[in-house]
């Protein structure tokens, strides 16, 4: 590690910090900006809680006016006045849902192949408000949402067509003879749900033939650490054939209108969704209001309420087909969609969008491979590892050559310090010359160094997001997409946490010790900054990496052994120092061409000595 090598390290530091410090600042300052707008807009709405002191009119209780209103437009629908909120049980070998007549509407959705974090089923909606409702136009100058009536369960329950899908059919009818059905089909191995609405005799059922969809979502807490969790949530779209997501902002609500036509709208935790599709889309004008609370103890990522715009085609009997979507965050799974739903898995995000690519062109596929043969998803990783390692050996060999070419001229570059140790200016046009007639590439220890950032931010990106790590363990690692814990304190330490990664520690301790073998070989610049610079970066890691998840941190680990093992076995047994020197030596033979470049610098070093002799001139001759 010579001093280029140097710079090419901190350059690495610095593009790592500066993109989660770019990435922070950024969402910081479009929340500040989206709560000072909704602040004013709170400022110029009328105080409707103070009605009485505006009129002297007698104010009828609005919960009761809402209870007289609701009453009034339930005598438009036909329903048992006896009958009460009803379940009705549908099992795949996926899911588990729980349908109810309230609404003719899931209820609960269990995902029977995964579990939380604290070994608990796995729901992705728990029934604790309603998903779905919409309203309709009941009787004369009278609407009722859907989500305050009961609707009548078909005769026949659920039947199960030659496919092997399962088929849910409730009824709603009207005093008029209007009816109105939800018809859910779930496929024996899907996440996506079929649901339409049927409108028999359907005219008039709603006005300006648009449907006003209101869909709620809740994400409840599934992975072990719940700030994490939040950050790796989103709430993501499609608007004009665009894929597109907003981050959370804890203890913050935020508002998303759409001005074009949307496809689906989701709420994305880390590794699970909550989504609806529109097969004929949603109207521009549809909106979304998400929010995260502020009071941790409730367990939960996010809540969302979308008030989505549907247009209903003409005729009495017509059909609006939408999908439903509750199931992991796979990217093989919700690729085989073909709505681009696969984008929610965020393989590659902000300034380093670019990394999907590599993503999903190599080290996706390379450890689905893998994972064909091999079921330990440790050795997997670090398999995947030595792979990758191997593919960029190239530009390892030439960093290190690099640096071994620089080590061999220290003696050298000493002497040119020695003779210009107060002339840095000097020193700097003859350490150029050195260079150039060595035939050495002052850069070339960082540039390699700096082409591999692309591939560690998209294994950063990889483990964040891979569903197949999830509640895979690894010697003490429980949980693979998860951070490891051989010690949970009693208190929290800031930055770091409240938890002791002996993988973290491992991967700290490596990172030391390589950049105590590279510093060994490095030339004293005799600048402190630069001399003990490195150690910093090493240790700013177990503040960084702690929560990480387990895999990265085990990448990590075993990156930095094998980046020891190589830098050993290069510098002893490939590099061969005699034949470098004396190719340093012949290259000082050769007659050199300057390219335009090296014309300029030195052009300019040139007039900056002739300036700096003008001015010697001048103060010696003020002082006679």
């Amino acid at each position: 590690m010579d001093r280029n090598s140097l710079i090419g390290f901190l350059l690495l530091a610095l593009l790592f910090f500066g993109y989660f410090y770019y990435t922070k600042q950024g969402q910081m300052a479009y929340e500040r900006k989206q709560q000072q707008i909704a602040d004013s807009l709170s400022r110029l709405k009328p105080d409707t809680n103070n009605t009485a002191a505006i009129t002297d009119e007698p104010v009828l209780n609005l919960d009761s006016l809402a209870k007289v209103q609701q009453h009034s437009a339930l005598e438009g629908i036909v329903q048992d006045s006896l009958k009460g909120e009803e379940f009705h049980t549908v099992e795949t070998r996926l899911v588990k849902v729980i349908f109810t007549n309230k609404g003719g509407q899931p209820s609960k959705v269990e995902l029977k192949n995964f579990k939380t974090f604290d070994d608990k089923p796995l729901l992705i909606d728990n029934g604790e408000f309603n998903k779905i409702s919409y309203s309709i136009n009941s009787a004369a100058n009278k609407t009722v949402e859907t989500s305050d009536v009961y609707f009548d369960l078909a005769d026949d329950a659920t039947t199960v067509d030659q496919d092997g899908n399962h088929i849910v059919t409730y009824r709603l009818r009207t005093a008029d003879g209007k009816q109105i059905e939800h018809r859910y089909k779930l496929a024996p191995d899907n996440y996506m749900i079929d649901f339409d609405i049927r409108l028999i005799n359907g005219n008039g059922l709603f006005s300006d033939q648009v449907l006003r969809l209101n869909w709620d979502a809740l994400a409840t807490q599934k992975e072990r650490g719940l700030d994490w969790e939040t950050q790796q949530s989103h709430v993501s779209y499609v608007m004009n054939g665009e894929f597109d997501y907003e981050n959370l902002a804890p203890g913050r609500k935020k508002e998303k209108e759409f001005v074009s036509q949307v496809d689906w709208v989701a709420l994305n935790q880390q590794f699970f969704v909550n989504a609806i599709v529109a097969k004929d889309k949603f109207e521009g004008g549809s909106k979304i209001l998400y929010a995260t609370p502020k009071d941790t103890s409730l367990h939960i990522v996010a809540t969302a309420k979308a008030s989505m715009h549907l247009k209903v085609p003409q005729g009495n009997d017509v059909n609006i087909p939408m999908q439903l979507y509750y199931g992991p965050s796979d990217y093989k799974i919700l690729k085989s969609y073909g709505n681009q739903m696969f984008n929610m898995v965020p393989l590659g995000t902000g300034v380093f969008a670019f990394v999907k690519y590599i993503n999903r062109g190599f080290i996706l596929p390379v450890f689905n491979a893998l994972a064909k043969y091999i079921s330990n998803y440790g050795l997997i990783i670090a398999i995947m590892t030595i792979i990758i390692r191997l593919l960029i050996s190239p530009l390892t060999y030439q960093s290190y050559l690099s640096g071994a070419k620089m080590k061999l001229l220290r003696p050298e570059m000493d002497a040119l310090k020695e003779k210009y140790k107060d002339d840095k200016q000097a020193f700097a046009m003859e350490q150029m010359k050195l260079y150039r007639s060595a035939g050495v590439n002052p850069v070339g220890g960082c540039i390699p160094a700096l082409l591999q950032v692309p591939i560690f931010f998209a294994l950063y990106s990889f483990f964040n997001s891979n569903i197949a790590l999830r509640g895979k363990s690894f010697l003490w690692a429980t949980d693979l997409s998860s951070y490891d814990s051989i010690l949970n304190l009693p208190f929290n330490i800031p930055i770091y946490g409240a938890h002791v990664s002996l993988f973290t520690l491992l991967a700290t301790v490596t990172s030391l010790l390589i950049t105590i073998y590279g510093m060994s070989n490095m030339q004293d610049t005799g600048n402190p900054m630069m001399k003990y610079m490195p150690y910093f970066f090493p240790v700013m890691l177990l503040g960084f990496f702690n929560k990480m998840p387990s895999a990265l941190t085990w990448y990590y680990t075993v990156s930095n052994l094998i980046t020891l093992l190589i830098q050993f076995v290069i510098q002893t047994y490939i590099i061969d120092h005699e034949k470098v020197l004396a190719k340093l030596q012949e290259n000082k033979l050769k007659p050199k061409k300057k390219n335009k470049w090296q014309e300029r610098i030195e052009a300019m070093q040139r007039q900056n000595e002739k300036l700096k002799q003008m001015r010697e001139k001048a103060e010696s001759n003020r002082r006679k």
